[in-house]
């Protein structure tokens, strides 16, 4: 692919205005708007320009600093964004199945913005969207353009105030009512109302709701989803029976109206039941589909990845906004120097590059993975709605649930200490609100927690793999899945025979090495979480028990190892494809390797006592291997960068602007803040540009 033109390609990817990055720009190895060109297309191109287009030249969104805004009217403006980006009618209904992934990429441009914003839109369209559409039958569809027209405004109702991960116990009860054809909606005490729920605070008018339904004679067919009407769409008032409202201000995101709903008997007819994996006869007899209740079990369990494949969007933009800032700041900040006249970049200190750029590897990596899972995500759907009730598309309904619960996990770990690391590696700039890195890490938090804890959405990982191993023993099945992220485990024995034998740093540089670490390390963690659970057993614990006293040195490293293998496996296969111009193979394969040693490094202690490394060199090549890589990275850091990074509007932060002018940007910001000029009428000669001279000077 050749690099863009003149004209309209130029256009579409116009040059960075002059100023102190252009020394590294001129280092790059490689031409950014190739690499643009390469991991977006040109059609995606486009539609991240038209978003941040209107953004910018839209006065509702303009950036106000200095304005901090009440609880109130921060969520009334976000709410007047949200409708405006309907307006917009950025991605019609056509468009979101023609090319899935403007979904996704619709989001992150909003989140870029502000997070609130993104939030309340993906809750409404992909969250609520989705969950009718995929869990509902044509029934339900007239409400899909409803929702795109805004005439309802959507959240998903799954988590109570005593409940969240364990969402089997989930206690809002639907009973049905043959004679009414009616289910009955309660919550028995207000430990079951739902709670933490996005858009319910202020603005949802329907909900999808989950509770345990019941058939006449009492018996429970565990959780299902029901669409209800929660608050009048005119006047915004609960409807009868329905206690809703707002939980209050928030460490972050405080734009988005999460709430609270308790439900007093409300009734509900039975075409309100999402009725796609069970339903229930006007009579009140229960049917499904599914006649194999694993089966169902795993359709269910796919339908409610959407979330945490979402979330997994959401923190990787976050670690792109942060490590943009952090290395434009870092080539552009002098300290020091190797003589008292000249003063270098901190770019240039092997520290600045170890903290930060294997986090922009990360953003590379995780990037790459979260998309390719979210169009996964997407064939399953499909599956669902084609009606596909065969073995595979159950067990790709599993896999998918492995996989986006410790990919959330990942991401937004990664991203939580990606923040941190960046906003430490900017000094005391970093903390200026004004840089937004703190915004970035209070509003990346909850992504650790929400759509399930991480350290319990690993365990569905763990359990997932623990399964697998389970039939083998048992039946000698072959470990097999559909997106085949499993299937090196077939070579199980032979795969802990085998050892590190790479004895240069030279010999390291190719993520292959730590492919095939990851794999030896995943079956060594698989067979002793495995051997560590029978022992359990073999003492008398019970299986709750067993699981329990198996999760931190054994379950929790085994789902990271296996989710991290897993990114970079597709990372590694994505940077060696034969279309990858060869231009870029070299940056795309630093990328990768970085990534993968990185990553490696922090199981070091594992590879040892496992065998798989021995002696002092083993520990001594990698830990050379991943510097090497930071060095050969350096020079192309902020190219890469300008891949990733929004516009500066979007960006908005002052050392993070694509011009380099740090202290500029920064002092100019500073005063617009604080108002200085405004408050010093004895200053009115003082401007940024203006030199102190004259009659000002005296007065100093």
């Amino acid at each position: 692919m050749a690099p863009p033109g003149e004209g309209r390609d130029a256009a579409l990817l116009p040059e960075f205005p002059r100023g102190p990055l252009d020394t590294y720009r001129a280092r790059a190895s490689f031409s950014w708007k190739e690499l643009a060109l390469f991991a977006e297309g040109e059609d995606m191109l486009r539609f991240k320009k038209t978003i941040y287009s209107a953004l910018e030249n839209d006065p509702l969104f303009a950036r106000s600093p200095g304005a901090h805004l009440s609880l109130e009217k921060y969520r009334e403006l976000n709410f007047l964004r949200c409708k405006r980006i309907f307006e917009y009618d950025f991605l019609s209904v056509g468009g979101m199945f023609e090319n899935p992934l403007k979904v996704s990429t619709l989001t992150q441009c909003l989140g870029m913005y502000d997070w609130s914003l993104a939030a309340k839109y993906l809750l409404h369209t992909l969250v609520f969207g989705s969950a009718v559409f995929s869990s509902g039958s044509e029934r339900h569809f007239a409400y899909i353009q409803k929702i795109f027209s805004m005439e309802i405004f959507g959240c998903f109702a799954l988590t109570e105030l005593s409940h969240g991960s364990n969402a089997k116990a989930i206690r809002t009860t639907a009973h049905y009512n043959p004679a009414t054809e009616e289910f009955i909606i309660h919550s028995p005490d207000f430990e079951a109302a739902k709670f933490w729920i996005g858009n319910m605070g202020k603005t949802a008018t329907h909900a999808v709701v989950f509770a345990q339904l019941y058939v006449p004679g009492g018996q429970c067919h565990g959780l299902h989803a029901f669409i209800i009407q929660i608050r009048d769409p005119k006047t915004l008032l609960p409807m009868p029976g329905v206690m809703v409202g707002d939980i209050g201000k928030k460490l972050g995101l405080n734009g988005l109206d999460n709430g609270f709903a308790v439900f007093h008997k409300v009734r509900v007819p039975r075409q309100s039941l999402l009725n796609r994996m069970g339903d229930i006869t006007p009579e009140g007899t229960y049917v499904s589909p599914f006649k194999d209740a694993r089966q169902r079990l795993g359709a269910s369990l796919g339908s409610l990845s959407w979330g945490r494949v979402a979330i997994m969007g959401m923190a990787v933009a976050n670690l792109k906004l942060a490590v943009s800032i952090a290395v434009r700041f870092s080539a552009t900040r002098r300290q020091f120097g190797p003589t008292e006249d000249e003063e270098i970049p901190v770019l240039e200190y092997q520290t600045q590059q170890w903290r930060l750029l294997p986090y922009l590897a990360a953003a590379y990596a995780l990037d790459h993975f979260s998309k390719s899972l979210f169009l996964d995500l997407v064939e399953f759907q499909r599956g669902l709605a084609a009606g596909d009730r065969s073995a595979r598309q159950a067990e790709l309904g599993r896999e998918i649930h492995a996989l986006a619960s410790a990919g959330k996990s990942l991401a937004s770990w990664t991203a939580q200490q990606g923040i941190q690391e960046c906003r430490e590696a900017c000094g005391g700039h970093g903390y200026l609100a004004v840089n937004r890195l703190g915004v970035l890490r209070d509003d990346n938090d909850p992504n650790s927690t929400y759509e399930g804890d991480n350290n319990v959405l690993l365990q569905q990982t763990s359990n997932y793999l623990l399964g697998l191993l389970a039939c083998r023993v048992q039946d000698g099945a072959c470990f097999r899945s559909p997106l085949k992220s499993v299937d090196f485990l077939d070579s199980y024995p032979s795969i802990l025979d085998q050892r590190f034998e790479v004895s240069s740093v030279a010999d390291c540089l190719d993520s292959a090495v730590a492919l095939a670490a990851y794999k030896w390390l995943v079956c060594y963690l698989l067979r002793e979480t495995h051997e560590k659970l029978n022992q359990e057993k073999r003492s008398g614990s019970d299986d709750f028990e067993a699981r329990n006293n198996c999760q931190v040195f054994h379950g929790r490293p085994l789902a990271l190892a296996f989710m991290e293998l897993t990114v970079l496996q597709r990372f590694h296969e994505h940077v060696h494809r034969p279309c990858v111009p060869p231009s870029l193979r070299a940056v795309l394969g630093r990328l990768s390797a970085l990534y993968a040693l990185w990553s490696l490094n922090r199981h070091a202690a594992l590879l040892y006592r496992g065998g798989y490394f021995s002696g002092e060199q083993a520990g001594r090549v990698l830990e050379s291997a991943i510097l090497t890589l930071c060095s050969q990275l350096k020079d192309d850091a902020v190219a890469l960068v300008d891949v990733i990074a929004p516009p500066d509007f979007v960006l908005g932060s002052p050392i993070g602007r694509a011009d380099g002018e740090l202290y500029k940007n920064l002092w100019g910001a500073v005063l617009q803040d604080s108002k200085v000029l405004e408050r010093a009428s004895w200053w009115p000669e003082f401007s940024v540009n203006k030199p102190v001279t004259g009659s000002l000077k005296s007065k100093l």
